[in-house]
């Protein structure tokens, strides 16, 4: 017998868990397809807000626009951190034993985008 050789002449079985996983694409796909709109219209009502204080004057207004700054870029970040996150799960290997971490990562990004845009409502001082 040589030293490659096995006991039943067969390959050896592979790990399971190596195994590609067929259905990598749809989790991914599912929250790009959720999270791209929604940052969309979160970015827009966000950019439309400024409107809600056009009447404003004094100090209603100072302190609005001091809560818009601060809440635009929490805004800002949190959408771009969503993208990093659907990046992300996009680019977690298909194999199946990722496939936990693939779709954690895919839940994750649209609920950073409600998260964010929850705290950005929450941020700004509405007159």
């Amino acid at each position: 017998m040589s030293l490659n050789s096995h006991d039943s002449g067969s390959t050896p079985a592979s790990d399971p868990a190596q195994a590609p996983d067929p259905r990598a694409w749809v989790a991914p796909l599912i929250s790009t397809l959720l999270t791209l709109p929604m940052g969309l219209v979160a970015l827009f009502v966000g950019g439309l807000t400024p409107m809600a204080c056009d009447s404003c004057d004094g100090a209603a207004a100072n302190r609005f626009d001091a809560s818009f700054t601060t809440a635009w870029t929490v805004l800002w970040i949190g959408l771009v951190l969503a993208l990093i996150v659907v990046a992300a799960s996009w680019a977690v290997p298909h194999r199946i034993r990722h496939a936990a971490r693939r779709v954690g990562l895919a839940l994750t990004a649209p609920a950073t985008v409600v998260v964010t845009f929850v705290a950005f409502m929450a941020l700004v001082d509405w007159p």
